[in-house]
């Protein structure tokens, strides 16, 4: 997801976001220790969205 639809989206639309990128993470993470990851490189973007969506959240936190 990009970083301006992020932007679009409210606190609660953003905590369910990144509830779900957090299940997706360890979803991953298990099929890496398995041995049965089929698509390395979302772990790395879901990594980001993570990353996008609290640095997000602490600039509305300091803004108001």
């Amino acid at each position: 997801m990009r970083f301006a639809e992020l932007q679009k989206k409210n606190a609660s639309e953003l905590t369910e976001e990144l509830d779900g990128l957090y299940q997706e993470q360890f979803a991953l993470r298990m099929q890496k220790a398995v041995g049965q990851l089929a698509r390395p490189d979302r772990v790395k973007k879901v990594r980001r969205e993570i990353a996008q969506i609290q640095t997000l959240i602490n600039q509305r936190k300091r803004a108001g």
